[in-house]
């Protein structure tokens, strides 16, 4: 029964990452279900989600390599936030990540449900300014770097975040953003994943399952994708998150 509830889960959450974002918020809770400890649940969730990252940026290489003068410096920046990111989820115990997951759940389900007005409000006052004029080079590899570690903590809304960097960045190019956005998240989660089976903090079994219901997911809605009212599903998926985030407030605090 465990088996069929962690790959029924990987393959919707699959599904809604190749459609809008927001897998995490189905696969992290199955894996809490089944009886995974929550920082290994949360390590175990970002080795799951990994075959629809690199998927996704292989699909979108042609795009990358338009900006491939500045994949050296993202790429360094994903691998330290990373494992830095990933470094610190290793250092807290299963009840201080528990009182810190609502809060993050929260932010990730606000970023889902307004990411695309940030972006656009990122976007308009980035028009006709060079990136320098917003923000010196330096400053956006530390902001990309503190991206990459939230993403290396939480894998939840990772995406959305990227892109509003990239908006603030001075990118326009909407393909090369998520594709960017997907190279970049496969590697902080590469990096995480690396760290996590060093230390013995993935539930290899489970992950196994849900990995294989993310491929799942992701490879048949890819096909079906234009046969899904994408605004029904995020609409459906920010009020799951919502009940999500007041059911892991109500564990974790009362």
């Amino acid at each position: 029964m465990e088996y069929i509830l962690l790959l029924g889960a990987g393959i919707i959450a699959g599904s809604l990452n190749s459609l809008a974002g927001g897998g995490s918020f189905i696969l992290y809770p199955a894996l809490l279900l089944v009886g995974v400890p929550p920082v290994i649940a949360n390590a175990t969730n970002t080795f799951a989600a990994l075959p629809g990252y690199i998927s996704g940026a292989i699909g979108f290489r042609k795009d990358i390599l338009k900006y491939k003068e500045k994949l050296l410096a993202y790429i360094l920046a994903a691998i330290v936030g990373g494992y830095l990111g990933a470094e610190l989820l290793l250092k807290v115990s299963d009840a201080q990540f528990t009182k810190v997951v609502p809060w993050l759940m929260a932010m990730a389900v606000f970023l889902f449900a307004y990411g695309a007005k940030l972006n656009a409000f990122v976007s308009a006052r980035s028009k006709g300014q060079k990136r320098g004029a917003i923000i010196a080079s330096a400053g956006l590899l530390f902001i990309l770097t503190l991206v990459c570690f939230y993403g290396g903590f939480f894998n939840a809304g990772l995406g959305i975040i990227l892109l509003a960097f990239f908006a603030l960045a001075g990118f326009k190019d909407i393909h090369a953003m998520n594709g960017l956005k997907l190279l970049l998240s496969a590697i902080v989660s590469s990096i995480a994943v690396l760290r996590f089976s060093f230390a013995g903090s993935i539930d290899w079994g489970a992950g196994s399952i849900a990995f294989v219901g993310t491929m799942i997911g992701g490879y048949i809605t890819a096909r079906l994708a234009h046969l899904i009212p994408t605004h029904i599903l995020r609409t459906g998926i920010i009020i799951y998150g919502i009940v999500l985030v007041l059911v892991f407030f109500w564990t974790a605090y009362f």
